[in-house]
């Protein structure tokens, strides 16, 4: 039995998997994300959250955002290692849990779309390029951030039919004044922006919003994946919710740049699931 683990900062997926049967129980609790929380913090979430009895595994495998450098992943191995008792523990990045999921062992170029976006080039056993994301201000593109901020901007700036600015104002009863003071003085802005990707899906068939998201995506590409030197010789995978939600459009866009679409998924489990179950 191993237990298998994708988490971000608001919920932390868990995946106690028999690599034999293939048979698996999914836990979840609240996220976990080093540069939000110290070691205490963490194994705190787990003693209140983490319900499952099981706590003795083969090996558990921890893939999580802001777990990219060193530093900050020994946190959340710290904590992992006072809470479970298991002989290997690796933590590694989000995107290192994406390209598992979607190349498995084989070359590709894996994408994470969701709250935020990130990207890298693949080799089948560890990632040979990534382009920085930068975040929700510098980057970031063609994440759910991005699609919302740039509907907010569209409305305040009357960049969309009258008609459609009403219907925005009508559904979240939100202030132009409470939106800016959200996006630049409240905590999490990039979270507050991307909630409004409900209204882009909604509306998605008017032009004026279908060509955000277009625009969105062909940034994502432009920036990021025409980066790797193999991009169109390989198969482009993707995972999140935006990708999920939004892929009729990203494939298309993906057309635009030559690129050959492969797994688009909602969220890295299944394929961390096969992943360990070969």
């Amino acid at each position: 039995m191993i237990l298998i683990a994708d988490s971000g900062s608001t919920k932390t997926n868990w995946c106690l998997l028999n690599t034999i049967t293939g048979d698996h129980t999914l836990v979840q609790t609240a996220g976990i994300n080093p540069y939000y929380q110290d070691e205490a913090a963490i194994l705190s979430t787990l003693e209140k959250e983490y319900d499952t009895p099981l706590r003795n595994f083969k090996s558990l495998h921890f893939y999580g955002a802001g777990c990219a450098n060193p530093e900050a992943s020994s946190i959340v191995e710290k904590a992992l290692t006072q809470f479970f008792n298991s002989p290997k523990i690796e933590v590694a990045s989000d995107l290192m849990g994406a390209a598992h999921a979607l190349c498995g062992h084989g070359e590709g170029i894996a994408c994470i779309l969701g709250t935020g976006s990130n990207s890298c080039h693949y080799n089948g056993h560890t990632i040979v390029h990534n382009v920085s994301p930068l975040g929700f201000i510098l980057g970031d593109e063609g994440s759910g951030a991005a699609l919302g901020k740039k509907l907010l901007s569209d409305v305040l700036k009357n960049q969309l039919p009258e008609a459609l600015t009403k219907t925005f104002f009508d559904k979240y009863a939100i202030t132009p004044a409470e939106v800016l003071d959200s996006i630049y003085r409240k905590p999490f802005p990039n979270r507050f922006a991307a909630q409004f990707t409900q209204f882009v899906s909604e509306h998605i068939k008017e032009p004026a919003i279908a060509k955000i998201v277009t625009e969105a995506f062909s940034e994502f590409f432009s920036r990021n994946v025409m980066q790797y030197r193999s991009a169109t010789s390989l198969p482009v995978h993707f995972t999140g919710s935006i990708a999920w939600h939004f892929k009729e459009q990203l494939t298309e866009a993906a057309k635009r740049f030559n690129l050959k679409v492969g797994h688009i998924s909602k969220d890295p489990m299944p394929g961390l699931i096969q992943y360990y179950s070969k």
